[in-house]
C-alpha cells in the first residue's frame, strides 16, 4: 500500500522499518498521518515478526498537529483524541512486538506513540515531554494512562504537570526508555534487537505479549487465567514440538510460526 506520510522498507528476517515521514513540520501527526498509520498497523501480514518506529529528519514526532487543532471545537476535539486513541490502541496491540527507534524529538503525540510501543530505544539527541497544559490541553493521545503505567504515577504526573522536557539520560534514569545510543548506532541497535526477536517462535512472541498487554489491564487472578491460556496454546503450535524436541536433541530449529 502507497502511503504519504509513511515509508515502509522490509528488512531480512521478516522486520520492517516504519519511518514517520512529515519532515518539515517534525513529524507532527496529523489527522491524515494518524489514519495511515491507524492503517498500516491494522494490516500487519503473517510474515512480519517485529516493527521498528522511527522519524525522518530530527524528530521522531515533535507532536500532534497544533495547527490543525487551533481551532477545534470541544466535539472535533473529542474526534481527534479518538482518532489519536484508536491509532496508538492498534500499536499497543499489534500481533507483533513495536519498537519505537527515538531519534529526537518525541514531545506530546510523539511521546505518546513511543509508550504505545513495546521498548524504546533512544539516541542521544532524544528529548521526550508531555508539553500539552502549557497549551491549555491534556494529553490527548492516552498520556495520562500510558505514561503512568510505564514510568510510575510520580514521574507522570511530573512530566504532565510541569510540561517540562527531559533527554535521553533522564529518560533511561526514569525507566522510559530501555537504551540510550549514538545517533549513529540507533537504526542498527533496533535492527539487532529486532533480529533477536525474529529468531524465536512468532506465536510464542505473539502469546507473551497479549499476555502482558491483557493482563496489565485487569486483577492478578484473571492475569494469571490469562498467562495459563497461552501457555498451554502454545502446545498446540508445531514450533512448540519442533523447539523442544531440538533442545532435547542439542540441534537447532528455524521457527516458522505455525
Amino acid at each position: 500500500m502507497d502511503y504519504k506520510y509513511l515509508i515502509v522498507e522490509k528488512k531480512p528476517h521478516g522486520i520492517l522499518l516504519l519511518t514517520l515521514n512529515r519532515e518539515k513540520s517534525l513529524n507532527a501527526l496529523n489527522s491524515e498521518m494518524l489514519k495511515e498509520l491507524h492503517k498500516f498497523f491494522a494490516r500487519v501480514e503473517d510474515d512480519v515478526r517485529c516493527i521498528i518506529v522511527t522519524g525522518a529528519g530530527k524528530a521522531f514526532v515533535a507532536g500532534a498537529d497544533i495547527g490543525e487543532m487551533a481551532n477545534f471545537s470541544a466535539s472535533e476535539a473529542y474526534d481527534f483524541a479518538k482518532l489519536g486513541m484508536d491509532t496508538f490502541m492498534e500499536i499497543e496491540r499489534c500481533r507483533v512486538p513495536v519498537i519505537a527507534a527515538v531519534n529526537g524529538f518525541a514531545l506530546g503525540g510523539g511521546c505518546e506513540i513511543s509508550i504505545a510501543c513495546d521498548i524504546r530505544l533512544a539516541s542521544t539527541k532524544a528529548k521526550f515531554g508531555q508539553p500539552e497544559v502549557g497549551l491549555g490541553i491534556t494529553p490527548g493521545f492516552g498520556g495520562t494512562q500510558r505514561l503512568s503505567r510505564t514510568i510510575g504515577p510520580g514521574y507522570a504526573k511530573e512530566l504532565i504537570y510541569t510540561a517540562e522536557t527531559i533527554d535521553a539520560k533522564k529518560a533511561l534514569e526514569i525507566g522510559l526508555v530501555n537504551s540510550v545510543y549514538e545517533p549513529d548506532e540507533l537504526i542498527d541497535k533496533a535492527l539487532e534487537m529486532a533480529e533477536k526477536i525474529a529468531r524465536n517462535a512468532p506465536k510464542a512472541v505473539e502469546y507473551s505479549k497479549q499476555s502482558i498487554v491483557n493482563g496489565s489491564q485487569t486483577d492478578i487472578d484473571t492475569a494469571m487465567q490469562i498467562e495459563k491460556t497461552h501457555f498451554g496454546l502454545c502446545f498446540a503450535t508445531n514450533d512448540q514440538k519442533e523447539g523442544m524436541k531440538a533442545f532435547l536433541n542439542k540441534g537447532k530449529t528455524e521457527f516458522k510460526g505455525k
